[in-house]
């Protein structure tokens, strides 16, 4: 019972920091969790939670890296084959060796072994830590690629790395041929083996369907539990089990991709269970992390033998030491190239973002944690605390960092050509929810198919052509959210009048009131206007208990359906009434366009859109309406994640499709 309410206070924190980053979006989720991580571990009745490094490794970094090597385009990683290998590689292990002598030079009660594996565990990036700075800032396409891939490659290496220098501490034996063969034998056979055995999970699949086994539930299954096989069975060889999991996420997306009868079902399932898993794994990631700081800090602060303001001064250095490091390194890697006319000649701001994005994270900490107690003579581990202490010092270093500094450089990069890019992910936003449209079409909906899929088309063809790329823009946005909202008014307030007067009957009027909310819901985010919102659901409720109905509603359905048409005939010709009446030079356009849509309103009423006998039609059409609203929404979450939008492109593109969503509302 203890590790279940243990887990639901976790969950519980994950959605805590999402609703806290809702408040202060400028501060980056994973500081938030990990500040609530620490709290909890403060509080008497607050969660404590021992850091076991394997069960961490397999539980978390595992399903992680595979699912990142499932999504990371193949194409791109290999186009950057080359930083990406000298980052991974090259880099770690100049930090090894740079960072350990430094490190023996500031604490040499560190013994330069100690050193080295401290150096070790810092070397690498979190893949986790990278995917959560590129969610809040717009890097570059090729940075955001070469990160990604540098995140998947370099945990082997520096685990590797810090698995002989650690061994180095305890034996006090070290020979460099062997550990250059070694991680030789480590680094390709685990990517052979997961390789393999992913390619064989995948036909025993397929295997299972030709035997007639199409149960989605048992192949997601299948497809969960690969990486935690293919990750122990690595480990147990004694094989890297981390670029095991890699390789394992890539040759699982080669094949998919392949593959000739892929269900449609079984890709949706797989993408809406994935991003569940991997929306959890993260947050409990930074979570755990802080509830293992305080016994870290606690364990040096209350020692006395260490100094505060030197020990805090390590951090601080071993922190500007990588990321030195890591900037001289790019720096010359970029200028070489250049000289050597393979690409284009570097740009100092991009070299300072890919800098500053070597943000570590949990995969250190739990390394640091993975240190033994003592060493094969029986006498303590050398400053072990220490070690631990300045490791999450690190951390949490870097990821502040990352998070005030790369913001305020990535929002001064050029965004040359905006209104062209904007344009392009409308068409492709409109393109892609044409296709999943028509992939819903059989004989019962095909005219309802049809139908939606006209109405996207003229959208596609008005984003499509390069004459109108000006009248997309955020002074258009907003104003004609704030001209709908103005319209909604209109429309609730002559509702609440005919109401009041007793000339509409009361089930209706509180129908379209509640029509109306959520409509106003829908378009705008602001928490203030949610709660407005609320606030009078709840006041109209009250007010039924006390209310004598006016009019019968058991009215015969053909009355009732005149009923409804006549008021919502009524309330259009007061939105627009309204909207004339605000109307001027500057806002025109984005008036026009709502007249335009209630106009079209009351010409379906007028000609009898809403009879009976088309109710079948009309609900095929929202349900495939729906489907491409959800299916442009997810394609602006694809491009922002691949970095191909900024920010605040995306939430204009997810207001905009909020008021589409806006307007299926009101014809619904």
């Amino acid at each position: 019972m203890e590790l279940f309410i243990t887990i639901l206070i976790l969950l519980i924190i994950i959605g805590l920091s999402n609703v806290i980053n809702r408040f202060v979006p400028f501060i980056p989720v994973p500081l938030i969790q990990i500040a609530l991580g620490v709290v909890f571990e403060i509080l008497p009745f607050g969660v404590h939670l021992e850091l076991n490094p394997e069960l961490f490794f397999v539980l978390f970094i595992a399903p992680l890296l595979y699912n990142d090597g499932r999504k990371t385009p193949r194409d791109e990683l290999w186009s950057l084959r080359t930083p990406i290998l000298l980052l991974a590689l090259g880099l770690v292990f100049l930090t090894v060796l740079v960072a350990g002598y430094g490190i023996h030079m500031l604490i040499p009660s560190i013994p330069l072994p100690a050193a080295f594996a401290l150096a070790a565990i810092l070397s690498p990036t979190d893949a986790v830590a990278v995917g959560a700075m590129a969610e809040r800032v717009h890097l570059p396409k090729s940075i955001l690629r070469t990160l990604e891939g540098e995140a998947l490659m370099n945990d082997a290496s520096g685990l590797v790395a810090f698995k002989f220098a650690l061994a180095a501490t305890v034996t006090g034996v070290f020979s460099l041929t062997e550990a250059s063969v070694s991680f030789v034998v480590i680094a390709v056979g685990g990517l052979l083996l997961g390789a393999i055995m992913s390619f064989l999970i995948r036909k025993l699949g397929v295997l299972l369907r030709r035997l007639g086994m199409e149960d989605v539930t048992v192949h997601m299954l299948i497809q969960i539990i690969t990486p935690f096989i293919i990750y122990l069975v690595s480990e147990e060889l004694g094989l890297s089990g981390i670029l095991a999991v890699v390789a394992g996420g890539i040759i699982h997306a080669i094949d998919r991709d392949r593959a000739d009868t892929i269900q449609p079902k079984m890709q949706i399932v797989a993408e809406s269970t994935w991003s569940v898993i991997v929306y959890i794994l993260n947050g409990l990631v930074f979570v755990i992390l802080g509830l293992q700081l305080p016994n870290v800090i606690s364990k040096i602060w209350e020692n006395n033998a260490f100094i505060h303001v030197q020990i805090i001064s390590y951090i601080f250095v071993i922190t500007l030491m990588l990321f030195v490091l890591r900037f001289v390194w790019i720096y010359a890697f970029e200028t070489t190239a250049w000289k050597m006319n393979k690409q284009e000649k570097p740009i100092f701001k991009h070299i300072i973002l890919t800098t500053l994005s070597g943000v570590r994270g949990a995969v250190t900490l739990a390394g640091a944690f993975s240190i033994p107690f003592v060493l094969m003579d029986g006498s303590p581990f050398p400053e072990r605390d220490l070690i631990l202490f300045i490791s999450a010092g690190v951390i949490l270093l870097t990821l502040i960092t990352a998070s005030i500094a790369l913001p305020i450089i990535a929002d001064k990069e050029e965004e040359a050509g905006t209104d062209v890019i904007e344009v392009r992910a409308l068409a492709k936003m409109f393109h892609r929810s044409i296709l999943a449209v028509k992939s819903e079409m059989n004989d019962e909906n095909k005219a309802a198919v049809l139908s939606v899929v006209a109405d996207l088309n003229k959208y596609l063809t008005r984003y499509s052509a390069s004459d109108d790329k000006k009248k997309w823009g955020s002074t258009y946005q907003k104003q004609e959210l704030a001209i709908r909202m103005k319209a909604i008014h209109a429309e609730r307030k002559e509702i609440e009048h005919l109401l009041k007067a007793g000339e509409v009957n009361e089930e209706l009027a509180m129908f379209y009131l509640k029509v109306l909310d959520r409509r106003e819901i829908v378009m705008s985010s602001r928490m203030k206007s949610q709660i407005w919102s609320s606030l009078r659901s709840i006041g109209r409720t009250i007010g039924r208990i006390f209310m004598k109905k006016r009019v019968d509603s058991n009215h015969p359905m053909r009355e009732r359906a005149d009923a409804s048409r006549a008021l919502r005939m009524q309330t259009c010709d007061k939105a627009i009434t309204a909207v004339r009446n605000q109307m001027n030079e500057d806002n025109r356009a984005a008036s026009l366009t709502i007249i335009s849509n209630y106009e079209r309103i009351m010409s379906m009423l007028r000609g009898g859109a809403m009879e009976l006998d088309d109710d079948a039609f009309n609900e095929k059409k929202l349900e495939l309406q729906i489907k491409a609203i959800q299916e442009q929404r997810n394609t602006v979450q694809e491009m922002f994640e691949t970095g191909d939008i900024h920010r605040n492109t995306a939430a204009s593109l997810r207001q905009y499709i909020n008021n589409l969503e806006s307007n299926l509302l009101s014809e619904e």
